[in-house]
């Protein structure tokens, strides 16, 4: 198949490019980071490229890559700069989805738009598909409306909420890597216990978003692991599997962190539908902190960073 994947250099991405990449021809788009690889064919588009409208710029990214299949990655996700610019949300986190599921639909491609769980005020949990979202922040609420937008544009569509983890082209994309990063240094971290959530590899999460692709699957699943744990044990589980000292992590709550954005206490999902169609449960945190492991053992963390620095 030829995959056009869109955000190549983000954290989700640049994982789902490169295993997407061993057994399909792969396009990442990349709005101004540029990458050093051979694995997979770049291709630089500014999506709210100035002088040229939404439509334009998609419509000669789809010309010029002609994929068979469309993983749109690309979003502003940073909750805080969301709230700083919600214009600039709105337009990333719903316009451009929108526009991309329509000229997809048009051209006979099939698309997968990843959305959040963050959907969801975190005040019940274990919600399911069919359950009504409450967005709290600027990024929920834009990225609530792509999910809708997509659908109408393109019922054909998957939409997949997602919450994942990783290594990233900066190694400072993800909530393992922060963990990581402070207690690898002997750093004190604080870790929320009272903020649930249930985080997939973006590795395996690559794998399933092939897998349902190849399904034919249309419409909203959540897609994050079978086993949910607070961001307070996800940190220790993190410093047990590398040997550090998880005493290094701090018991707090998210009330005592002034941020910005509001947070979702309780995200954990129910990810039946999907396991049901696939015929197998999804991935287990502690699988994927397996592979987290492995991942770092076999120097895949500077084999990125290798990526991002060779193309300046």
């Amino acid at each position: 198949m030829r995959i056009l994947i869109t955000g190549a250099s983000g954290l989700l991405g640049i994982n789902l490019a490169l295993e997407a990449a061993k057994e399909h021809t792969v396009f990442g788009q990349v709005n101004s980071h540029t990458l050093s690889t051979t694995a997979f064919e770049t291709r630089t588009a500014n999506l709210l490229a100035p002088g040229e409208t939404i439509h334009q710029a998609v419509k000669r990214l789809l010309d010029e890559t002609q994929p068979d299949w469309v993983i749109h990655c690309a979003a502003l996700a940073n909750l805080d700069a969301c709230e700083a610019d919600p214009a600039q949300a709105y337009q990333l986190n719903t316009e451009v989805p929108a526009i991309l599921a329509a000229h997809v639909a048009r051209g006979g491609a099939r698309m997968l738009h990843v959305s959040t769980d963050a959907v969801f005020d975190g005040q019940r949990g274990n919600y399911t598909e069919e359950d009504a979202p409450h967005p709290l922040s600027v990024y929920a609420r834009t990225k609530l409306e792509g999910e809708r937008r997509v659908l109408q544009a393109n019922p054909q569509a998957i939409v997949a909420r997602v919450n994942l983890f990783g290594w990233s082209l900066t190694g400072k994309r993800s909530l393992g890597e922060f963990f990581f990063n402070n207690l690898q240094a002997g750093r004190q971290v604080k870790g929320f216990i009272d903020v649930f959530f249930c985080p997939l590899l973006a590795n395996d999460l690559a794998h399933i978003f092939l897998s349902m692709l190849a399904l034919e699957l249309n419409g909203l699943y959540h897609v994050v692991s079978s086993q949910c744990l607070s961001k307070y044990d996800f940190g220790v589980a993190i410093a047990r599997r590398f040997g550090f000292q998880a005493d290094l992590i701090t018991p707090t709550t998210v009330d005592q962190a002034g941020l910005a954005a509001a947070r979702s206490p309780n995200l954990t999902l129910d990810t039946h539908k999907l396991s049901t169609v696939m015929g197998q449960p999804l991935p287990t945190l502690s699988a994927g902190l397996d592979r987290f492991y492995t991942l770092y053992q076999q120097g895949y963390p500077q084999f990125l960073a290798q990526l991002s620095l060779a193309g300046g």
